[in-house]
Order: structure tokens, then C-alpha cells, then sequence
């Protein structure tokens, strides 16, 4: 059986009735690399629940998933060397990269079905304090939506980056963003004119973050309902071949072969694909193994949702 499961519960998003809205968006994800399309899924799954925790009307909640679907859109644009490039872009790349936020703008606004989603492409990568792009705006002149995006695509971005399959240490992840919630040190001594309000914030929005805080918690709970699902499964599997132990105990008993053969068929018949009457005993040592790494990790997965309700923003 393989208990792997997905990082991100989508029990809320599919519970919107998003398909006749957003064929015609997600028809144009088809267009991008794998790896973005995955990350404006993910992005777009994490705004859509942020959103409930948030107590967004569902008609904005709709709307905000779509832009989240639609926030890359403009790296249809960017050169595959760039966007694929594994070691860190060069000055000059990272400005072509940049411009995907512009780009993915006017892809929206020259085309009807697209137009009202624009905000998410074009400001989802400016920050409240103001060093955001690009444009460099503040806190009261980005859209909210695009306020959200930002903190569901950092933390995105960080996940795939560390390449989680597990939210194990998944509170690391969330103490780098609220670093990001915080108002930058740097920005104090020159706080003039312009930054004298902005060096109070950080980068990103502190309720979305707390929002985005109970999202990896649900999270984390539906990881745990699957490793418990695991654990009940493997504990049928011991029990059956503890069935199969005890046929076998009372095969080396008997004294008949008559017995013997009774008790051996019994045992064929609890045995399934793969397993023999000369394998069982390793497989169910496997088993047995395999509970005690699970309710391992279903510990330290309860340990993270402790450690991540004691967090402050």
C-alpha cells in the first residue's frame, strides 16, 4: 500500500464550485512548465482556504483563487533557461525574471476573460514597507488580494524549495516568513518623508500570515488522519499474519500430515500477493517496524502543531 500522500488538503477549494469559472484560466496554465503550474495550484489552493480563515465574502474568495491560478501567468513570457536556471540568477536575469509581474499584467488586461484578475499578476511581489516590484508601492496602495497571494506564494516557494514531503519542521518555514512580517531593521535610520510610516511593516501581512498559520495546521491534521489510516491498515496486515502465526504454530504441532496439510492451506489462504509461507515472518517483522516509524512521525507531526500555535506574528 502506498501511504504517501499530497502536501496540501484541497477539501476547501473543491468545495467551491470553481470549474465553469475557471476553465477557461486554467486552460491557460496548461501553457506553463510543470513546475509553475504546480506552484500557481498550490498558491492558488492556499489563497482560496486563507480566505475562509480571513472571512472573505465567497464571491471575493472566488475571485481571489483565480488570481491566485493566474499570479505567474506572465512567466508564459519568460525564457525556460531563466525560469529553469538551478543556481541563483545574475543581476540581469533577475530583472528578465521580474518582469513577469508586468508582463502577466497585460496579458490579463488585453484579454476580457483575463481583465479582472490582473491585480493578482501584476502586484502579488510588492511589498507592504515599500521595496517590493515593481512598482514599489506600500501597504495602502496593493490591492489586498494581491497581499494574500504574496504570503501563499512565499510560503510556496520556501516548501518546494526544501523540497518538504512531510510538514515535519515545517515551523522552520513559517519562523522565516514571520521575519518577513516584521519591519526591517535597516529601514529605521532612514525613516523620512515617505518610510516614516512604512518602517513600522514588514514585507508581508501579518493577518494573512496568521490565516496562511491555521491553513498548515489543517494541514497537518489531514497528514496525521493519513498516517493514522496507515498505522490501521498495517495493524490489519499483523493481525491477519498473526492468524497466519498461529496456523503455522499449530502446523509444526500436529502430528498427522494430514494435520499439517490442513493447517498449511489455512495459511495459503490468508497470504496475499507476494507473500509465502517461507516470507511471512520477515513481512510481518516490516510491519511491526513500519507501525513504530509512523507513530513516530504522527508525534513529532503533533509536536509541530504545539510548536506552530505558540509562534507570535
Amino acid at each position: 500500500m502506498n501511504d504517501k500522500i499530497d502536501f496540501y488538503s484541497t477539501t476547501n477549494l473543491k468545495s467551491y464550485n470553481l470549474d465553469s469559472t475557471m476553465r477557461y484560466q486554467l486552460a491557460m496554465l496548461e501553457n506553463l512548465d510543470p513546475f509553475t503550474r504546480k506552484h500557481s495550484e498550490n498558491v492558488a489552493n492556499l489563497v482560496c482556504r486563507m480566505c475562509e480563515y480571513l472571512k472573505c465574502k465567497k464571491v471575493y474568495t472566488v475571485y481571489a483563487t483565480i488570481c491566485g491560478y493566474l499570479h505567474d501567468i506572465g512567466k508564459l513570457k519568460i525564457p525556460y533557461e531563466i525560469l529553469s536556471k538551478p543556481d541563483a540568477l545574475t543581476p540581469e536575469e533577475y530583472e528578465i525574471m521580474k518582469r513577469h509581474t508586468t508582463i502577466g499584467y497585460d496579458m490579463c488586461m488585453h484579454d476580457l476573460e483575463l481583465r479582472p484578475y490582473a491585480d493578482g499578476p501584476l502586484y502579488h511581489h510588492e511589498a507592504l514597507n515599500g521595496t517590493g516590484y515593481p512598482q514599489g508601492l506600500t501597504k495602502k496602495d496593493i490591492p489586498y488580494v494581491a497581499q494574500i497571494i504574496r504570503v501563499a506564494d512565499e510560503y510556496d516557494a520556501i516548501v518546494t524549495k526544501r523540497q518538504y514531503k512531510t510538514h515535519i519542521n515545517i515551523s522552520e518555514t513559517l519562523k522565516e516568513l514571520i521575519k518577513d512580517a516584521q519591519p526591517d531593521e535597516y529601514l529605521k535610520p532612514i525613516a523620512l518623508d515617505m518610510l516614516k510610516e512604512n518602517y513600522k511593516v514588514g514585507k508581508i501581512d501579518s493577518t494573512a500570515l496568521k490565516a496562511l498559520f491555521k491553513v498548515v495546521v489543517d494541514d497537518i491534521y489531514y497528514e496525521i488522519a493519513c498516517v493514522m489510516d496507515y498505522i490501521n491498515f498495517l495493524k490489519d496486515e499483523i493481525k491477519r499474519l498473526r492468524t497466519v502465526e498461529k496456523y503455522d504454530d499449530k502446523r509444526n504441532k500436529a502430528k498427522k500430515e494430514a494435520e499439517k496439510k490442513y493447517y498449511a492451506e489455512g495459511m495459503k489462504i490468508l497470504l496475499k500477493q507476494g507473500e509465502t509461507l517461507e516470507n511471512y515472518k520477515q513481512i510481518l517483522e516490516e510491519y511491526m517496524t513500519a507501525i513504530d516509524t509512523r507513530e513516530h512521525v504522527k508525534k513529532r507531526l503533533y509536536d509541530e502543531i504545539k510548536i506552530i500555535k505558540k509562534l507570535k506574528v
